[in-house]
């Protein structure tokens, strides 16, 4: 079974809501994962390296990232993480430049195997955002499974 997991900062609890149903969707999707913060998951002295996906979520404020995922990226450098399935998702509020972001550097940095863009949500509440996650989530279910 692959191994997923699931990273997000969040400031009103809006990006951690649309983790929560990316994870759900791979899950139905047969998928193993994991989602916390990343604060957390820094704390839990785990490796990336461990997971066949990673899916890093930030909110957008003030035009960026929220700090804690901008040096998560950093630290991510030292692993081998190329080739792993990857994607990235977040919230905001007018901009929502936090989710290219961290896809870019997945992509360009890690060359990890990006599915087709971030996922831009202003909630996990609004109107749609369940079947937009939830068939990110099988985007990213798919590349596990043609790597596989």
């Amino acid at each position: 079974m692959s191994k997923a997991l699931v990273l997000y900062t969040t400031r009103t609890n809006q990006t951690k809501g649309i983790g929560e149903l990316i994870a759900e969707g791979l899950r139905e999707a047969g998928v193993d994962v994991t989602i916390m913060a990343v604060q957390a998951f820094e704390q839990a002295h785990e490796s990336p390296e461990a997971f066949d996906a990673l899916v890093l979520g930030s909110a957008t404020y003030h035009g960026e990232m929220m700090q804690p995922m901008k040096t998560f990226l950093f630290k991510l450098e030292q692993y081998d993480l190329k080739g792993k399935v990857g994607g990235a998702f977040g919230s905001f509020g007018w901009s929502g430049e936090a989710p290219g972001r961290i896809f870019e550097t997945m992509k360009n940095i890690y060359q990890m195997d990006m599915v087709s863009g971030p996922l831009k949500l202003k909630s996990g509440a609004m109107s749609g955002a369940v079947s937009m996650a939830k068939r990110y989530a099988q985007e990213i279910a798919r590349k596990l499974q043609s790597g596989a």
